[in-house]
């Protein structure tokens, strides 16, 4: 759970390629590649429920609260 106005950063600490990905437009649709290594920042402005997965390993999934 966030407040509107955060940015969260997903950092992948693995060798294996991940992604982020929402699973609808609302509130707000979001995507990226995280390789090893790499991030990945979106700042959640609206509140709401946000749910995503990632496209390669779709078992993976996760939810973010954002308040106002």
């Amino acid at each position: 759970t966030v407040k509107a106005g955060t940015t969260v950063t997903w950092t992948n600490k693995t060798g294996a390629p991940h992604t982020v990905t929402s699973d609808s437009g609302d509130p707000a649709s979001f995507n990226g590649s995280v390789g090893g290594g790499a991030t990945f920042s979106f700042t959640f402005t609206t509140p709401g429920t946000y749910q995503y997965h990632c496209s390669i390993h779709p078992n993976m999934t996760a939810t973010i609260t954002v308040t106002a």
